[in-house]
């Protein structure tokens, strides 16, 4: 087995210009890059003209079947020393394949954001009953959890919701934020002054449901009456993967311009005075922010939106529920030139505090080097975990076994 060899399962091909998602999991690899590891990517979906290059990099990329032994050959082959799953899908598909190779494997979750939770909270917006989080999803994303070596937990809400609500032993669980280059003064002083600005703005990949959601909110509830306000001002909406019924949301009378997908978020973003997110629900962190934070953007947004961001530290603009307080928060601060570029100077707080990099990396890096030299003794101590991958990845081992005979006479 070589400890230095690190095998990434990739639910998709990591697309950076296209989600958060994405961005996060480049910086993951470039995190293990920096520290000498060896990196295969491997993953059963389709590349698409966005997915970045990772060989570019110096990873390896791998084109793997789901249910299928070829799976089993390619990691005897490989020998991984460390396996990071993107998003417990992939977990339960691979898990029990790798778990059968590879034993002493340290197995590491990604979980993103909570889907469990981003799913109970959209729920509960659909059908205005409260959050259901004792769900079937949430019951596999947590035996997921409980079945690998170490998670890692994007939010701070979401370690306490597992840490507290759902009694996970915190030794299983690794707060590790988006990784971010800090905010230079030089930086600081290139970007565009609010004289160079114009109009409002929202960015969201729309195959994410709560980026559709807020862009419909925008339309209906926010700009009518925002406009009124202020008459001159126009409001952009960015996002990879525009449906139609996103793109017939365009209205050049009403300044309400759909634009698609933006070659470069932050140079989109930066155009334009104020990002606008009324978010109703979601989980994790939002890229959008740290996007807006990175070009001196102030945001406007929900307590929701905004969840786990700022921890004590000021927003770099307004949080607020109530529509009302919405428009009138992001009229005043459209307005305002000094409260503006306060919110701006928030945002370099926020970013730099909270997400620089060089307050995450090395800790991280030292807690899978201590793992993969104590793994027994981390596993024994979950035996939680070892139950579930006894009965859980059974059931799915042979859903897969069967899948495979199938496909072989077919």
């Amino acid at each position: 087995m070589n400890t230095k060899q690190l095998l990434i399962i990739g639910q998709v091909w990591p697309e950076p210009e296209s989600s958060a998602a994405g961005t996060r999991m480049i910086q993951l690899v470039k995190l293990f890059l920096s520290q000498g590891y060896h990196i295969c990517f491997a993953s059963a979906a389709s590349k698409s003209e966005f997915s970045f290059n990772l060989e570019q990099l110096g990873v390896q990329e791998q084109e793997i079947k789901l249910n299928d032994y070829s799976f089993n050959l390619f990691l005897k082959n490989l020998d991984p020393g460390l396996v990071l799953f993107d998003r417990f899908m992939i977990e339960e598909q691979y898990g029990w394949r790798l778990r059968q190779e590879c034993p002493g494997a340290l197995l590491l979750l990604d979980t993103e954001d909570l889907h469990f939770l981003r799913h109970a909270r959209q729920q509960a917006i659909k059908k205005e009953k409260p959050e259901d989080l004792f769900t079937d999803l949430a019951k596999r994303e947590i035996a997921s959890i409980l079945r690998c070596d170490l998670s890692l937990i994007i939010s701070e809400a979401e370690m306490n919701l597992l840490e507290q609500q759902f009694r996970i032993d915190p030794a299983l669980l690794y707060y590790i934020p988006f990784l971010e280059e800090e905010l230079t003064a030089e930086q600081v002083r290139q970007w565009k002054t609010y004289e160079q600005r114009e109009g409002f703005v929202f960015i969201g990949n729309f195959l994410h449901e709560p980026n559709w959601h807020t862009v419909q909110i925008l339309k209906t509830e926010i700009w009518p009456l925002l406009r009124k306000k202020l008459p001159g001002a126009s409001l952009n909406i960015y996002g990879a993967y525009p449906s139609q019924k996103v793109l017939q949301l365009h209205h050049e009378k009403e300044k309400f311009y759909v634009h698609g997908r933006a070659k470069n978020a932050i140079e989109a973003i930066s155009k334009h005075k104020i990002l606008l997110a009324p978010i109703q629900f979601g989980a994790g962190l939002k890229g959008k922010f740290i996007d807006a934070m990175r070009s001196g953007t102030p945001t406007v947004t929900t307590p929701a939106g905004a969840e786990a961001m700022k921890g004590k530290l000021q927003w770099n603009g307004t949080l607020t529920d109530n529509y009302q307080d919405f428009i009138s928060a992001a009229a005043a601060l459209y307005q305002d030139k000094a409260q503006w570029l306060e919110a701006g100077k928030n945002g370099i707080r926020i970013l730099n505090e909270r997400y620089g990099k060089a307050k995450f990396e090395t800790a991280f890096i030292q807690k899978v080097n201590h793992l993969q030299s104590h793994l027994s003794v981390h596993r024994q101590q979950n035996f939680f975990g070892q139950l579930l991958q006894y009965h859980t990845a059974n059931s799915t081992k042979y859903m897969s076994l069967w899948i495979e005979e199938k496909n072989k006479k077919n």
